[in-house]
């Protein structure tokens, strides 16, 4: 589907990426001797040569390796591809694990266009077979021959917690219990009672990593700090409240306090996002109510159910 025209590296960050003619990628990895390789998610970075050519028509002037990308390929719209899809190039195979990237500084080429496109544009990628690529070398989709797992994450809200002034409990119990049921938990996050945090945790987790499922945990009660219904509903695509409904009708059995619980669940995008209690027993008995319905409706969205009618 696509051609390898540049290959680049870095030996250190912060240094300009420079093209080789070809270079090993190893497993779990990266590129051997790239100073962005490692045991992450963002072990490859992929840019397309046709992105490249039309923002130099722009009048930027710049060569591969300029955003910092490993691999240009021209014939491919990366943006285009969904997380997950499996690219072969020669022995090589690289499953993309996130789309686009935070920009923290503005680098030279955005301070000379006022633009660039890496932030959105770029992707990135975990080596899952290993090999060696060349300039030259044709890259194509690759089909998957077994399911990918369900990719979730887990947030914990609590200002004591974020300040090293309590152990978290309730986001490992959570991460154990979906670990259990076969998910991939990528991310497992610790933030203090900050709408803005959990915002931009949020639509990172979800538009750019693309995760199945996010779980929170904590900031759903009644206090002045628990605001995370609030943060969770500013960044919903559309609402989904039967798992809240059912999660608050289920603890009501074992509590009338679970009537105080402002808990929500959302869609935003092709992502799941429910809000749990914050102690462990509670989160295990939320979790009790949905988990063996929710791979249905995670099949939805990605798009691998289609029926729903009960028979």
């Amino acid at each position: 589907m696509g051609t390898v025209i540049a290959i680049c590296t870095s030996p250190a960050r912060g240094t300009q990426k420079r093209a080789v003619k070809s270079a090993f990628f190893a497993a779990d990895w990266g590129i051997q001797g790239d100073a962005h390789a490692g045991g992450w998610h963002r072990q490859v970075s992929l840019l397309s040569a046709d992105k490249i050519e039309a923002f130099n028509q722009r009048g930027a002037g710049v060569e591969p390796g300029a955003f910092g990308e490993n691999l240009v390929v021209k014939g491919v719209d990366f943006r285009a591809l969904p997380v997950g899809t499996l690219l072969r190039c020669g022995d090589v195979l690289l499953e993309m694990t996130q789309i686009g990237k935070e920009c923290h500084s503005h680098c030279e080429i955005y301070k000379k266009m006022g633009d660039c496109i890496m932030p959105r544009e770029g992707v990135f990628a975990r080596v899952l077979e290993p090999g060696v690529i060349r300039v030259g070398d044709e890259m194509i989709i690759a089909e998957r021959t077994v399911p990918r797992p369900w990719q979730a994450a887990v947030i914990t809200l609590s200002d004591k917690g974020a300040r090293g002034q309590r152990e978290d409990q309730s986001g490992p119990a959570i991460a154990q219990r979906l670990k259990a049921a076969g998910y991939e938990v990528v991310e497992q996050l610790l933030l203090a009672d900050e709408p803005a945090l959990l915002r931009q945790q949020l639509i990172r987790l979800a538009d750019q990593r693309q995760l199945d499922l996010i779980l929170t945990t904590g900031g759903t009660g009644f206090g002045p700090r628990d605001t995370t219904p609030e943060a969770t509903l500013a960044v919903a695509d559309r609402n989904a409240p039967g798992i809240a409904e059912a999660i608050r009708a289920a603890s009501m059995q074992i509590t009338p306090r679970a009537m105080l619980s402002r808990a929500v669940s959302v869609i935003r995008g092709k992502t799941l996002i429910i809000n749990l209690p914050g102690s462990p027993k509670a989160c295990m008995e939320s979790m009790d109510v949905f988990l063996d319905t929710i791979p249905h409706a995670m099949g939805l969205l990605r798009g691998q159910v289609q029926d729903c009618a009960r028979k």
